[in-house]
């Protein structure tokens, strides 16, 4: 398929980073038949998935962690500091926390396993892509185990009550289009929320503020 930056239409394009052909080859084979998603381009390692998500401007990168050279995590952090937009989803076999927090803080949108489903693989694109937050199950967990709060940490009653509304649509996994429309607000001023709620919560991205709603009682 051509790894071409340009496109038409309305597809989910997806860039694949990782250091296993056959893996990338798997992926590619399987997404390539699914009408809404196109893969775009492929990497073997961090270093090469920056440079090509620079170079294709995806909407989503599938990054393995462990890699030789520059791995996922250190990739993620580049990314974020290049404020690249692509939504990035782990898909990895490794189940450590000390894998999955690190990743997570790193800004990544979701992280799921190699065992997962085909089919829950493609929502899951479509998921992030959509702006959600999207952990398996074990992730959250490990996550929710975490005491990695700051005695400084924000307390719900800091919030205002708006914002503690807008805190539960992001922890059931809204993007900021649906969390305006269920509160008919405009998606700036849901923007300005998140951002408030973060800045009082002492908080880095969603996950975390999805995973604080969780952890304080503001959602299941």
């Amino acid at each position: 398929m051509a790894e071409n930056p340009g496109r038409g239409g309305s597809r989910v394009r997806v860039l694949l980073v990782d250091d296993h052909q056959v893996v990338r080859r798997g992926l590619r084979t399987f997404l390539e038949v699914q009408e809404d998603i196109e893969v775009v381009g492929e990497a073997s390692d961090g270093e090469e998935g920056i440079a090509r998500a620079e170079e294709l401007r995806p909407d989503v990168i599938l990054m393995d962690i462990k890699m030789p050279g520059t791995d996922g995590i250190e990739a993620l952090r580049r990314l974020g500091e290049l404020a690249n937009p692509a939504r990035v989803l782990i898909v990895t076999s490794f189940t450590e926390q000390r894998t999955v927090v690190p990743a997570l803080r790193a800004g990544a949108a979701g992280y799921v396993y190699k065992d997962i489903d085909p089919d829950a693989l493609a929502g899951a694109i479509r998921s992030v892509h959509a702006g959600h937050v999207l952990l398996q199950p074990e992730v959250a967990v490990a996550l929710l185990s975490q005491d990695d709060q700051s005695p400084s940490a924000g307390r719900p009653g800091s919030l205002t009550d708006r914002e503690r509304e807008v805190l539960g649509l992001i922890a059931d996994g809204r993007s900021n289009r649906e969390i305006a429309r269920a509160l008919v607000l405009s998606e700036k001023t849901v923007k300005t929320h998140v951002s408030n709620i973060l800045m009082k919560l002492d908080l880095s991205d969603r996950t975390q503020a999805a995973l604080w709603a969780v952890r304080h009682g503001l959602a299941e």
